[in-house]
């Protein structure tokens, strides 16, 4: 698990949050709740709203203790420096490809001029949607039979919060209030 150290989970026990952090600290709290019995453990990404699949029992020892420091710089290489570029394929119309030819720098310098112009043109539309759909996800996979559930999904979509804290009034407290955070993004991992 690469980012488990940048990434915020959450643990429920039935429909009490008991920990909300690191990976590491969540599967540690959940393998002492287990250790109580009783209740059912679930461990949510709050990056996504989705419930992880996680061994409790192996979990703890599997994670590291802290990010794993890295080994001495290798000597920089001659050439281009290494800016993080990932090859993928992109698939595009003969007319998209014949304008990219156009282009001054070509066409992946042009490509990563539209993302970034797009990006900023943005404006956190994409934040809200992502935040949005993890509250979602969350909803459904805990919330789906609790009153009300399909007019409190319309209010989260519709970005109406008072009418979606009114409709979950009924709700248990911790989930109402995991609901209120991930859909204000509070579980998103920062923007670039």
């Amino acid at each position: 698990m690469p980012d488990c150290h940048e990434k915020i989970f959450t643990l429920f026990r039935d429909n009490r949050r008991l920990a909300r952090g690191p990976l590491r600290e969540i599967a540690r709290r959940a393998r002492g709740a287990m250790e109580e019995g009783g209740a059912t453990l679930q461990i949510f990404d709050d990056a996504t709203g989705k419930p992880v699949d996680l061994d409790i029992r192996e979990a703890q020892d599997e994670l590291p203790a802290t990010p794993p420091e890295p080994l001495e710089p290798a000597p920089r290489p001659r050439g281009r420096p290494r800016l993080g570029v990932v090859a993928r394929e992109v698939t595009l119309l003969p007319r998209h490809w014949d304008w990219l030819a156009t282009q001054p720098g070509g066409a992946s310098q042009t490509l990563r001029r539209l993302v970034d112009a797009a990006r900023r043109a943005d404006n956190g539309r994409s934040q809200q949607r992502a935040a949005i759909d993890a509250a979602s996800r969350f909803m459904w996979a805990i919330a789906g039979d609790l009153p009300n559930f399909e007019e409190a999904t319309r209010a989260l979509f519709a970005n109406d919060h008072a009418r979606l804290e009114t409709l979950m009034s009924d709700w248990p407290g911790d989930i109402c209030a995991h609901v209120l955070t991930l859909a204000a993004g509070e579980g998103l991992p920062p923007q670039l």
